[in-house]
């Protein structure tokens, strides 16, 4: 029980009740005695939410007061802290959690999407009001990289911050790989075992993964969140040639954010590239994540686990909660939302190296056309395969030297003036891990 001279329980309301809130529902249920032994005081559900109230979810709800509207949810007398899991940039999640600020609570959230595109906007409200607006599982699921960023390292300059933030396309390149499959054929089993969002595209096409690179770039660099200029390239065009010719390179493949601010401006770039197979994104595998994070101080931290389920997200709202009950009142993105900054967005990605995977006619001179493109262009060649083929086309990798994206997409483009092509070049970045 509660200290009767301490605080009075904190008072949640949860909207939604899909894979993670009835995973918060269960840890408050399962570990009542250990929450208030750790922060002083009770934690207690007072009213739930949900699209249907008579699913069968596998936990006890009866005792919880229900709202079929989240804004009644939100604004409730007897709710301190009102939880979203609702989902959503717009629509009933982002009414509710503006009623809520609005009426003074404080708001635990796991929406990526609302706070790539409304963060500033609730961030400032949410200050004007004196409440927090608190987001730790909208971004990796059960690491807690949010609070990395805004407590452990808020000492640092961050000159990088770097990761795989969906689950899905490490299992979908990972499987690939493993299994020696096709893009479709595990773009199918990831469908079938769950692992997909409503809109696959979300997923495969980099955008939830854009969502929270943007959140973390704002944490890190102190800027307004800036979505709109995270460049998004998705997986779908990955092949098998490209999982084991790029192994053969030494390279894995994965969907990496990577964030930084240089001379030219922010750059944030959700995109497949080449990664060092024995470095520890090389090495990670199946449907976990990892953020590297990098310090003027406390130079490179990696941070590993669980993106996405019950129990590790879940785990994600409750750390939040727990800091709400513990008195914990930090700004939403680190410091006041009004001195975020407005930053300018880079005008070109920093130089790196490229994988090039090219098929060419099987002719005399055809590699010696695509050298010179390369080399009219400013670009020199690091390592360079040719593979054994069995048709009038002849597969080759090329390995860069650092080079810029813009000079790359000009040889890209003399390439296919040479007339020695068969089908379209795929380019990959390297990066520096």
């Amino acid at each position: 029980m509660t200290n009767p001279t301490g605080p009075g329980p904190l008072r949640l309301g949860i909207a939604g009740l899909g894979t993670v809130g009835t995973g918060v529902v269960k840890i408050i249920q399962r570990q009542a005695a250990r929450l208030t032994a750790r922060t002083g005081r009770d934690i207690v559900i007072t009213a739930v939410g949900a699209r249907s109230r008579d699913k069968d979810r596998g936990v006890r709800l009866g005792e919880y007061e229900w709202e079929n509207d989240p804004v009644a949810l939100a604004t409730r007398d007897d709710v301190d802290v009102f939880v979203e899991l609702v989902g959503g940039d717009t629509g009933p999640a982002l009414e509710a959690t503006r009623a809520a600020l609005k009426a003074g609570k404080d708001v635990v959230t796991a929406n990526k999407a609302m706070l790539a595109h409304h963060g500033q906007e609730l961030a400032e409200l949410a200050e004007s009001k004196g409440s927090v607006l608190r987001f730790e599982a909208a971004v990796a699921g059960g690491i807690p990289v949010v609070k990395a960023l805004t407590e452990g390292l808020a000492g640092n300059e961050m000159s990088r911050v770097m990761g795989v933030m969906n689950g899905t396309c490490n299992y979908i390149l990972t499987r690939m790989e493993s299994g020696g499959i096709g893009y479709n054929a595990v773009f199918a089993e990831a469908a079938d075992l769950g692992y997909l969002e409503a809109d696959p595209n979300l997923d495969v096409g980099g955008i939830d993964a854009g969502h929270k690179l943007a959140l973390l770039a704002a944490i890190a660099f102190g800027t307004r969140v800036d979505f709109d200029n995270v460049t998004l390239e998705g997986i779908q065009r990955i092949s098998i040639d490209d999982i084991t010719q790029a192994a053969d390179m030494g390279y894995r493949i994965k969907l990496l954010g990577v964030a930084q601010m240089t001379a030219r401006g922010l750059e944030q770039r959700m995109t497949p590239c080449l990664v060092p197979t024995a470095s520890p994104l090389g090495q990670l595998e199946g449907g976990t994540n990892m953020v590297v994070l990098e310090g003027d101080s406390v130079g490179q931290t990696v941070l590993r686990g669980a993106g996405a389920g019950m129990g590790p997200t879940a785990s994600a709202v409750l750390s939040d909660v727990i800091d709400i009950a513990r008195g914990t009142r930090l700004s939403t993105f680190g410091q006041p939302a009004h001195t975020l900054t407005v930053a300018k967005p880079a005008n070109a990605p920093t130089p790196a190296p490229f994988y090039l995977r090219i098929r060419l006619q099987d002719k005399p001179g055809a590699l010696a056309k695509i050298a010179t493109v390369l080399g009219d262009a400013g670009i020199s060649i690091d390592r360079m395969r040719q593979y054994d083929h069995k048709d009038s086309s002849a597969p080759v990798l090329i390995v860069t030297h650092k080079t810029t994206r813009d000079a790359l997409d000009v040889a890209l483009a003399g390439m296919a003036g040479t007339g020695v092509l068969v089908g379209d070049p795929v380019a990959l970045r390297i990066e520096e891990v």
